[in-house]
């Protein structure tokens, strides 16, 4: 007590307390910039990756969005894929049910597709993989004018023998147009059909030859109609003929009737001639008649 009663200890006690007090206020002041900074930083690191992490990040992100790219693209393709199936479904329904026989050619002039009634109609198992030569074997078409095909380039003069497989040939090498022709065919059983075949190219998206199509129709019976038509034809204009002779010869043996009546017996003969040139005749005519009949019976048909 007798120190503090002391001024200048008094005043020294003073000092020391306010340096001390000063002390802990700077001490306290610089743990509260410390944290301030500390805090700070901590806020800077997690809004932003350090340099040194950051190709690791760029490269997950650029990862993230090539493996949505591949998803996408995965489901385009596999919706393409479904649609080219159903695509392929349907052409195979229609081509199986087609009353009419199809043949694809490749640019291998070698069959690509073809559907059942091709295989029926030419009388083969299979045709996958064979030519027009193998197929057709031989067979001449019997109406070349139908083709545009003509000796010498005129169109006038007779037509030269084409073979059915050549038609193949020329729209496959030649890049010729659509061609429709008839053709009599021999299957490998010894079958004989007539046969209506178009030929047609098979052109892709950039106009560039893909193959050769064959639509083929057995028109068998349509021919032999045909056929049997012109030969009824050729049957009523021989009648015709042979009738328009026995009237003129009738005609005849009745002039010389009159002109003979003052002789009985030349009367006699020329009357039996015509008796028998008209009973000729009317065997003739009731022969036809009756193939008529029989025809139109028969369903059309003359033998």
């Amino acid at each position: 007590m007798r120190a503090l009663a002391n001024p200048v200890v008094l005043r020294a006690a003073v000092v020391l307390f306010c340096a001390s007090f000063a002390f802990l206020l700077g001490l306290i002041f610089i743990r509260l910039l410390r944290k301030s900074i500390a805090e700070e930083a901590d806020i800077s690191s997690d809004s932003a990756p350090p340099s040194e992490a950051l190709p690791l990040y760029v490269y997950n992100t650029v990862i993230q969005q090539l493996k949505q790219q591949k998803h996408e693209l995965q489901v385009q393709s596999q919706a393409e894929q479904n649609r080219a199936r159903t695509t392929e479904t349907l052409s195979q329904a229609v081509l199986s049910n087609l009353s009419s026989g199809v043949l694809v050619f490749g640019m291998s002039g070698l069959v690509k597709t073809s559907n059942p009634a091709a295989k029926e109609i030419l009388g083969f198992a299979s045709t996958t993989g064979m030519s027009a030569e193998d197929i057709f074997r031989g067979a001449v078409v019997s109406n070349p004018a139908a083709s545009g095909v003509f000796p010498d380039g005129t169109g006038d003069e007779a037509l030269d023998e084409i073979r059915l497989a050549d038609e193949v040939d020329i729209v496959l090498h030649e890049g010729g147009d659509r061609r429709k022709v008839e053709a009599e065919y021999e299957t490998p059983a010894g079958l004989k059909r007539f046969l209506s075949v178009t030929v047609s190219p098979v052109p892709a998206a950039d106009g560039s030859l893909l193959g050769v199509a064959c639509l083929i129709n057995d028109v068998s019976e349509l021919e032999h109609i045909r056929r049997q038509q012109a030969q009824r034809g050729e049957i009523s204009a021989e009648m015709a003929l042979r009738l328009r002779t026995s009237l003129t010869t009738i005609s005849s043996y009745a002039q010389e009737l009159a002109a003979a009546a003052g002789d009985p017996a030349e009367a006699r003969q020329l009357a039996a001639d015509i008796a028998h040139e008209a009973a000729d005749l009317d065997r003739s005519l009731g022969g036809f008649l009756t193939q008529r009949r029989a025809g139109v019976a028969a369903g059309g048909s003359v033998d």
